[in-house]
């Protein structure tokens, strides 16, 4: 199969291009960085280098594709994230109208489906939601859960405080690897018809559980998860130097994931097993991160 993904080659791009080459497909990877083009041939696969808001690029790039991976790379530069995620699926969507792909993967987030009260995750909403109206594709939306990686912005919090401040994480939630959804997307794109949805999960854990496996990872088993308010969260981030639009939308998003709104929709339709790398797996990683 030819597929065409616009992953680069980030935590889930890389991984997902290696697999499919593996499997013997050819592949081409859309990025915007001049700098990517050669480490993508060196994994055998050809470099589309340009930018996802540009129509006649991606109409290129989507050419002669059996299947495609969509995937729209965060940008906090912009002045509106979700509106920029809003306009990277129209664009999408009319290249996919153009080329005649048939099978479409998005890779989206839980909370896809919310129409509000979700942060940045309301772009991922638009994006589900402009896919969807193609007619003549096969497509499933992939929903990943909160990334392992993503607790890498605790690392100075632990440095400086001693302790992990949040305000969510009093019950379970599902975590995710990178890897893992690698793996589905892979079998996805493999595949021509698949359920409309599909969420993907690796572990679920209180916080209080992630901080523990995080603390004797790096040698600090009495390492804390402290619950904290929302306006204490948004203040935090604001004396970090992050814009109070994007501190307003994160704090917003983790207040959907202590509501639990986040997450029922993905108890209603959990995956039917597990993804193979564990808290444990990453919190050797995030060890080596601390100590560096």
């Amino acid at each position: 199969m030819k597929i065409t993904l616009t992953s680069s080659l980030g935590n889930i791009g890389k991984t997902l291009a290696e697999n499919l080459i593996k499997k013997g497909h050819e592949v081409t990877i859309i990025s915007h960085s001049v700098e990517r083009k050669a480490e993508i041939e060196n994994i055998n696969c050809k470099p589309q280098i340009g930018s996802l808001q540009d129509l006649d690029f991606l109409i290129a790039a989507f050419s002669g594709a059996d299947a495609v991976f969509l995937m729209n790379p965060p940008d906090y530069t912009q002045p509106d994230i979700r509106e920029y995620y809003r306009q990277t699926s129209t664009n999408f969507a009319k290249a996919i109208e153009t080329t005649g792909v048939y099978r479409v993967v998005l890779l989206s987030s839980f909370g896809g489906h919310l129409n509000y009260g979700t942060g940045p995750i309301l772009g991922s909403h638009f994006s589900e939601e402009i896919i969807k109206q193609l007619p003549k594709i096969s497509l499933t939306i992939l929903r990943p859960t909160y990334f392992y990686y993503n607790l890498n912005n605790y690392i100075d919090m632990i440095k400086y405080t001693g302790q992990i401040l949040a305000n969510y994480g009093t019950t379970k939630f599902p975590l995710v690897s990178p890897k893992d959804i690698a793996e589905v997307a892979t079998y996805e794109l493999e595949n021509n018809q698949s359920s409309l949805f599909r969420y993907i999960a690796s572990s679920e854990h209180t916080g209080q559980e992630i901080a523990t496996a995080l603390g004797q990872a790096m040698g600090k088993p009495d390492l804390k998860w402290t619950i904290v308010s929302d306006e204490d969260i948004k203040k935090g981030m604001e004396q970090n130097g992050i814009p109070t639009h994007i501190a307003s939308l994160f704090t917003e998003m983790y207040h959907s994931l202590k509501n639990g709104r986040l997450t029922e929709n993905y108890e209603n339709n959990k995956p039917s097993e597990m993804g193979r790398e564990s808290l444990l797996d990453f919190a050797n990683e995030f060890a080596t991160l601390y100590n560096k």
